[in-house]
């Protein structure tokens, strides 16, 4: 169905995959109306229901639609797609779909669609950074991130200021402090070319996990007619924590002033940068 509109009313039309013949719930994100199955929503999410209960419609037909907003109708039908799409597991999707899905399987509390969406980012080749910059945004767990802070352990060169800002202070002092203690690791045994890299595998894990607290094991609005406000982002921390993630802080040694005033410590960046490019050296 579409209706033409007049005096700069925009025209409102059915999906051309998701307006089902049997579908027994209608939402209404932007232009577009979805006919889908209720039993989806009210498996996956008990946050989404509690919205759907508040709506002053009851989303049974077109007239009584339930407005989505704060999405997309590109972003709802492809999280549409996880749960009509059989064979979405061989369905190569890129990273920007599975961010969609993680996005909002987030906000609404999909808890059993975020999962999926994370162990689909895990097998999709993606910078180490801007994977950092993710998980640190929807707190996944950050042992999974291990390959990634060994990369930035063992590369030339420090965090550029713009790599700073997408993984966060945090996560720049503690790279910096493994750095650091893989390198005093390496000249107390004599390589030849002082850097993280020439550090023991296996240690520079255990670095990473001691700094990163990764020694646990890990599991892996408004209403105008009838609106649902999509929740803030990172709501779903009772349902990370709850699978016995690790998502404690690092543990970052502080610099002390001494009795001159100056600081010192592991902690210190500047002094562990002088100490770095020294070793180096």
């Amino acid at each position: 169905m579409e209706t033409d509109s007049q005096h700069g009313v925009s025209r409102v039309q059915h999906h051309p995959e998701f307006y089902l013949p049997d579908g027994n719930i209608t939402f209404l994100v932007e232009d577009t109306f979805f006919c889908v199955h209720r039993s989806f929503f009210d498996r996956e999410s008990q946050v989404f229901i509690q919205e759907l209960a508040q709506a002053l419609q009851d989303g049974t037909s077109d007239d009584s639609a339930i407005r989505v907003q704060d999405v997309t109708s590109v972003d709802f039908a492809t999280l549409l797609w996880v749960w009509y799409s059989p064979k979405y597991r061989l369905d190569k999707k890129s990273s920007d779909n599975w961010l969609v899905i993680l996005e909002l399987s987030t906000r609404w509390q999909f808890l059993e669609m975020k999962k999926l969406a994370v162990e689909q980012l895990q097998n999709l080749k993606m910078d180490p950074v801007e994977k950092i910059a993710i998980f640190n945004k929807y707190e996944i767990d950050r042992s999974l991130l291990l390959p990634e802070y060994k990369h930035l352990c063992t590369r030339e060169g420090q965090m550029s200021i713009e790599e700073g800002e997408k993984v966060g202070l945090l996560t720049v002092l503690a790279i910096h402090q493994a750095r650091e203690r893989a390198m005093k690791s390496a000249g107390a045994k004599e390589c030849r070319s002082l850097t993280p890299a020439d550090v023991d595998d296996e240690e520079l894990e255990q670095i990473l996990k001691d700094i990163f607290n990764l020694n646990q094991h890990a599991t892996t609005g408004s209403r105008c007619g009838t609106d649902i406000q999509a929740p803030a982002g990172d709501t779903d921390r009772q349902g990370v924590q709850s699978q016995g993630q690790s998502n404690a802080p690092p543990n970052i040694n502080t610099p002390r002033p001494d009795a001159s005033g100056t600081t010192s410590g592991s902690g210190s960046v500047s002094q562990g940068l002088l100490a770095e490019r020294h070793l180096a050296d």
